[in-house]
């Protein structure tokens, strides 16, 4: 594809080209010593002369590149202090990965799972590295904000996310996997009860009017259950710079079984418009105000259009999941009061958080898709 810039390589050549890692003083910094000595225990041999480091980005999980066996791999284990419900589960993304990756060539494979929290300060997964791009933010940089590059990223995510949604869970051996029978009544009594944790009992004025919706609305109709991500978005996705497919789908730690409208509509809930409030502006985690990426109604006839299924009921999910992300920034930001973060991102997401409880309001009241 024409107009991409080059990617740049990390300051250290033992690294893998273009991978964005921090400085050591900037680590999490975990008892390597111990994680090695456990690993070799179990036939993995972490490579003592070269130091294991952190990825850049993400506001949760840490993840971390090391040599094990002579190949790169990806040490992933959870972010410090309690952990919202059903959250960061490594059991739960090591069950789907050590299997997924039969079905799709887009999924790393998982190798090993550490339920111990001793060794790490917490139960962690050793996946499969795959090498690629991925785009953070609002930004498409290295990419060229262009067009064909926006029409190109849109058409990647309808297609990759058709084709996690093709996958027949019974064949990868996760035919039990969650509890898809009353899955949006549930999921929305889940986040209501998260926003009155996280706000102390008190809800905010958007968020009581959004679950009150949420507990009058009708219930969508059933449909036959499909593997969801349950976190579907561009920078969960590493991407081939010359191709601009798919290398790698990650961060399948709150994977399910469910309706395939929760996938699509928290994509569209990150998806940022002209012409949307400030908070979706500020939101910034998809770079969808760039030129030629699709509407996200646009985005939505698309992928129905490839799959054959009903946009009918798309209201009820796509407020659920809009409200969910306000009860999302709002954790993260409880996260920073507590000292458990001193990472400057979170400090405004408490109140980004309550606007979009308002922005949500706007997709009830069917002023905006």
């Amino acid at each position: 594809m024409s107009g991409i810039h080059s990617i740049p390589e990390s300051s250290a050549s033992v690294w893998p080209a273009g991978v964005a890692l921090r400085d050591e003083a900037e680590m999490r910094q975990l008892d390597w010593p111990r994680i090695a000595r456990y690993l070799a225990g179990h036939g993995l041999v972490l490579d003592p002369h070269t130091p294991p480091r952190q990825f850049v980005g993400g506001l949760a999980n840490f993840n971390f590149l090391l040599r094990v066996n002579d190949t790169w791999m990806v040490l992933r284990r959870p972010p410090d202090g309690p952990l919202p419900p059903g959250a960061n589960d490594m059991a739960r993304e090591h069950r789907i990965l050590s299997r997924l990756w039969e079905e799709l060539p887009f999924a790393p494979r998982s190798y090993h799972l550490c339920e111990d929290a001793e060794i790490a300060g917490a139960p962690f997964l050793l996946i499969e590295f795959r090498q690629g791009l991925v785009l953070h933010g609002g930004s498409v940089s290295p990419l060229a904000a262009t067009v064909e590059t926006g029409q190109a990223l849109s058409g990647m995510l309808v297609d990759t996310l058709v084709a996690i949604h093709a996958v027949d869970p019974e064949r990868v051996g996760l035919g039990t996997l969650g509890r898809p029978e009353g899955f949006f009544r549930r999921t929305a009594q889940g986040w209501a009860k998260r926003a009155e944790l996280v706000s102390g009992g008190t809800l905010p004025t958007a968020a009581v009017e959004a679950v009150r919706w949420l507990e009058q609305c009708a219930e969508p109709a059933a449909t036959t259950p499909v593997l969801l991500h349950n976190d579907f978005k561009l920078n969960n996705i590493i991407i081939d710079p010359h191709s601009l497919k798919p290398s790698a789908v990650v961060d399948w730690d709150m994977g399910t079984r469910g309706d395939a409208m929760f996938d699509l509509t928290t994509l569209l809930s990150y998806w940022s418009e002209a012409g949307d409030p400030d908070c979706m502006q500020r939101l910034e985690q998809m770079p969808s105000l760039n030129p030629g990426f699709a509407s996200r109604e646009a985005f939505a006839n698309a992928y129905a259009a490839a799959t054959g299924r009903s946009l009918a009921d798309i209201k009820p999910w796509r407020v659920l999941t809009m409200f969910k992300l306000g009860v999302v920034f709002q954790q993260l930001h409880s996260r920073y009061v507590s000292g458990e973060t001193n990472d400057p991102r979170y400090v405004g997401f408490g109140q980004l958080g309550l606007e979009l409880h308002e922005f949500t309001l706007d997709v009830i009241n069917e002023r905006i898709f």
